[in-house]
């Protein structure tokens, strides 16, 4: 079983089954902007043990646990969904992320540890992706809820594209943090901000896994 696991993409196994995303964080996996890669050459990519975590999928499988299954709900569900729990909440978070970014780096700046650049990293992530937000808002799910079908494909190349260049600011801002890990010694504003972070990350990789893996591949299939 473990096996057939290892030739799946790792965006099909988010989807398949429910906890493997906590599984791919645990191993610095990426299934949302990597998740047409297979977990073998995604794992041997990295110098992990593909069998290790194929196995640990699998005792995930039989643990019971459910989540939904957005690959069989209409289009109109996911988009709402999408735009309430990932939207929104990114334009929550970033603020927030940035004013405490700064905070730290003004009284911080001179340890070696320091984040220095974050706040800065953060900012131009927030103007990326509230423009890239805000073209899914106005072109991309309106189109998609009026079941309008092949005609969507260059709009989503473009997202896709932009998804990949997100992916690619969170991993400088792994660099960056230690892989968002404070020093033992961190002050309580370093700790809630890298706290902020992880929740972030673990959010925009879900929101882009959704859209890549779900979403773009349901409304680009040929319509009968």
């Amino acid at each position: 079983m473990s096996q057939n696991l290892l030739e799946q993409s790792l965006g099909q196994l988010a989807c398949d089954i429910p906890g493997a995303t906590r599984i791919f964080h645990s191993f610095k996996l990426d299934f949302c902007c990597g998740g047409h890669k297979s977990l073998r050459d995604a794992a041997l990519g990295k110098a992990l043990d593909p069998v290790q975590i194929a196995e640990a999928l699998h005792s995930l499988q039989d643990s019971g646990e459910t989540q939904p299954d957005w690959r069989n709900e209409p289009a109109q569900q996911l988009i709402a969904h999408l735009l309430t729990r990932y939207h929104a909440r990114h334009r929550e978070q970033l603020p927030e992320l940035i004013r405490l970014a700064r905070r730290v780096e003004h009284v911080h700046g001179a340890r070696s540890s320091c984040p220095n650049g974050l706040a800065d990293l953060l900012t131009d992530l927030q103007q990326e992706l509230e423009g890239h937000m805000l073209k899914e808002e106005q072109v991309l799910f309106p189109l998609l809820q009026h079941g309008v079908g092949p005609q969507v494909a260059p709009p989503i190349q473009v997202l896709r594209f932009e998804h990949d260049q997100h992916g690619e600011a969170l991993e400088k801002l792994l660099v960056l943090t230690n892989h968002i890990t404070p020093p033992a010694d961190a002050c309580n504003t370093w700790r809630a901000l890298y706290r902020g972070l992880l929740e972030f990350r673990d959010d925009l990789m879900q929101h882009i896994h959704l859209e890549n893996n779900v979403l773009f591949i349901n409304a680009l299939k040929p319509r009968h």
